[in-house]
């Protein structure tokens, strides 16, 4: 049997990010993982999407994120009308964001006590889950544009290997009886 695990990730707009997307679904499949999302062409639910998400992730051992680019801003202003010590408007430009589910899912997960994986694409904001060490795992960034692509590289296997060890975990625990006695 197949270890279940969430994917989050905003759907491939591009097709390299939907190459990515095959390759790591590919990884995860050859590790003995069976990755799960919700939403179209994947397991759907007609709940409030919140609900949809929690069920199908209290089923899984762990979860793993991809947040692509999505949205781009041509410039945003950070801090408009600072006047507070400390705070200085500041204007930012060419900025990438990724779904709001690529925050909203790994927080979920974290609230149930599943081992998270981020990955960020190159040029996302990194707020909130994406900020550095925010759910104690290293956070990669990688690119699309690589020679080789991150999947296949020794830095990236070696993190879904610790990664896949803490969800290998999480399954065998959850086979096992309560205890009342250590």
């Amino acid at each position: 049997m197949k270890v279940p695990v969430f994917v989050s990730r905003p759907s491939p707009h591009l097709v390299a990010q939907q190459e990515f997307m095959d390759l790591f679904t590919t990884e995860l499949q050859a590790r003995g993982f069976d990755p799960l999302t919700l939403g179209p062409g994947s397991s759907y639910d007609y709940e409030a999407p919140l609900t949809g998400i929690r069920r199908l992730m209290t089923h899984c051992c762990g979860l793993a994120s991809i947040a692509f680019r999505r949205t781009h801003a041509v410039s945003a202003t950070k801090f408009s009308g600072a006047d507070i010590e400390g705070y200085v408007q500041r204007t930012d430009r060419e900025l990438w964001y990724t779904s709001p589910y690529c925050h909203i899912e790994p927080a979920m997960a974290f609230q149930l006590g599943l081992p998270i994986l981020i990955l960020r694409e190159e040029g996302v904001v990194a707020e909130g889950v994406l900020e550095q060490g925010v759910t104690g795992l290293y956070l990669p960034e990688f690119s699309l544009r690589a020679k080789q692509p991150y999947i296949t590289s020794e830095p990236f296997r070696r993190l879904l290997d610790q990664w896949g060890s803490r969800v290998q975990a999480v399954y065998k625990r959850r086979g096992d009886p309560p205890r009342l006695y250590d």
